[in-house]
């Protein structure tokens, strides 16, 4: 979108906003909340040393600095280079907050950090400066502690390839100073302590959605695109001018191929009338990520191939929603959005049937998880589901014991269907997989390049479940009636 074209979408929605928008202002995490989460954490422990480690001053550019989520669930502390140590014993847990003074010239660039008297006031946790975090280690571990680690990933996704992190490095060395220390990850436990989502949580959560919910009906109201980046600059604007820190996560806008890629990040392609585009951009509020996905046509209307997968996706997202209840099984809202899909991916017959076989790219996958070597699951092939709250992947409820849903989970549901003859090239030569390509490739010419996904966001209660994104339209008739009021592109 040119930039007149820009301004005049965000001053026709600016009215709207107003009046529109419901925020829940106000919501915060009191000293109270953060000194009950480390109390938790230290009753689990019994008797241990948690040292935990913030996020680093940004050394790879001059960005933002924002604190990672495990050490803001139990700090609130929003300054790099700090680290807690936890003391717990018989349950009870006593923490220090260790912080790195910033060099005087530097913080006329950057900021003065809190001193200890700030820090008590408002964290109610007493500090020391950071040069003597090893050497009150060093004594509790001497005393027969166990020690229990929370290192300095940014998401657990990438908590595997994150080996080289100060946190990494401070356990290497303090295990090389006392041999025969017993080292645990604290990050499971804490985990689960993170997964329950508390009032005022989900009031940040909420807020986030509806910050990201109105840039997706912005997106929609405003001309039509000529590019991915048009999209996305004007989404993320969005966030930002109705509070948001920052997009939640790299917002993804594939447009036509690109969106049946699923972590499509470049945002640079064409966006061409005929196209479907996959908007998967979100907020991040006060630390608190939503996740959004919208599937729109660029044009403003689907094409009738367009419009049936499409439904499809979307009567799979209603048919997980129906069956996520409180106290029911996190696998039955997926079980029942797969089998929408594919069942009705065979009434078109882009597969054979629900179970229909296929020798997939993956190996190794089809003795524990069948379904993933069925030809359905080349089309669709990641979950409906994660967490929510500090980070976009944040633990839920669901994921432990019972894996049944409960009050105080956050959760999306996101079924796709992604339709690309590029994705046939990937499958090994086989006699199966010969056939069935083709069988379907002549079929799937008519869907080529057609990537629909549909996500919202939801939180648990008491009384049921609550789509807390249902700011952003997501029917048929309400895309289309919405792209009928875009404001007049620029030539």
């Amino acid at each position: 979108m040119q930039s007149q074209s820009l301004r005049r979408a965000t001053s026709v929605c600016a009215l709207a906003v107003t009046a529109a928008l419901p925020l829940s202002l106000g919501a915060q995490i009191t000293t109270a909340e953060y000194q009950a989460r480390r109390d938790s954490l230290a009753a689990r422990i019994s008797d241990g040393v948690v040292v935990a480690f913030g996020g680093r001053t940004p050394v790879s550019d001059f960005g933002t600095f924002f604190q990672l989520p495990a050490f803001q669930y139990l700090t609130g502390y929003a300054e790099p280079d700090a680290a807690l140590v936890l003391v717990a014993r018989g349950g009870r847990g006593v923490g220090t907050l260790f912080v790195t003074p910033i060099d005087p010239r530097r913080a006329f660039y950057y900021g003065f950090r809190p001193d200890s008297a700030a820090i008590a006031r408002s964290l109610d946790l007493a500090s020391r400066p950071a040069a003597s975090l090893t050497t009150m280690v060093d004594s509790l571990a001497g005393a027969g502690l166990p020690v229990y680690t929370l290192t300095d990933f940014e998401d657990a996704d990438f908590a595997r390839v994150d080996s080289l992190t100060r946190g990494q490095q401070f356990v290497r060395g303090l295990v090389a100073r006392h041999p025969g220390l017993e080292v645990k990850d604290a990050h499971a436990t804490l985990d689960q302590l993170r997964a329950r989502k508390s009032p005022a949580e989900i009031a940040l959560l909420k807020r986030a959605a509806e910050i990201s919910a109105e840039g997706h009906r912005v997106v929609m109201q405003s001309a039509q695109p000529q590019h991915e980046y048009d999209i996305a600059a004007l989404i993320e604007y969005t966030f930002k001018r109705l509070g948001a820190e920052r997009a939640a996560y790299g917002s993804i806008v594939g447009a036509g191929v690109n969106g049946t890629q699923l972590h499509y990040m470049k945002d640079t392609a064409a966006a061409r009338p005929g196209d479907l585009v996959v908007i998967d951009a979100a907020a991040e509020y006060h630390g608190y990520a939503a996740d959004i996905t919208r599937t729109l046509p660029v044009s403003g209307t689907f094409t009738p191939a367009q419009r049936a997968i499409y439904q499809l996706v979307r009567e799979a997202q209603a048919a997980a929603e129906r069956v996520a209840k409180p106290g029911a099984l996190a696998r039955a809202a997926e079980d029942s959005s797969f089998v929408v899909r594919a069942r009705g991916l065979a009434a078109l017959g882009i597969i054979d049937s629900v179970d229909a076989p296929i020798d997939p790219p993956w190996t190794g996958m089809c003795g524990t998880a069948p379904r993933a070597c069925t030809q359905a699951y080349l089309w669709m092939i990641h979950g409906i589901s994660h967490g929510l709250g500090l980070a976009v992947h944040d633990p839920a409820q669901f994921y432990y014991g019972a894996r049944t849903y409960q009050p105080g989970d956050a959760f999306t549901i996101e079924p796709g269907i992604y339709l690309s003859t590029r994705a046939l090239a990937a499958l090994p030569d086989t006699p199966r997989n010969r056939a069935y390509i083709a069988r379907v490739r002549p079929i799937l010419l008519k869907y080529e390049n057609t990537g629909v996904r549909i996500e919202d966001d939801y939180v648990v209660t008491q009384n049921g479940v609550e789509r807390i994104s249902a700011g952003a339209p997501r029917e048929i008739s309400e895309i289309e009636a919405l792209a009928k009021s875009r404001v007049r592109p620029v030539p």
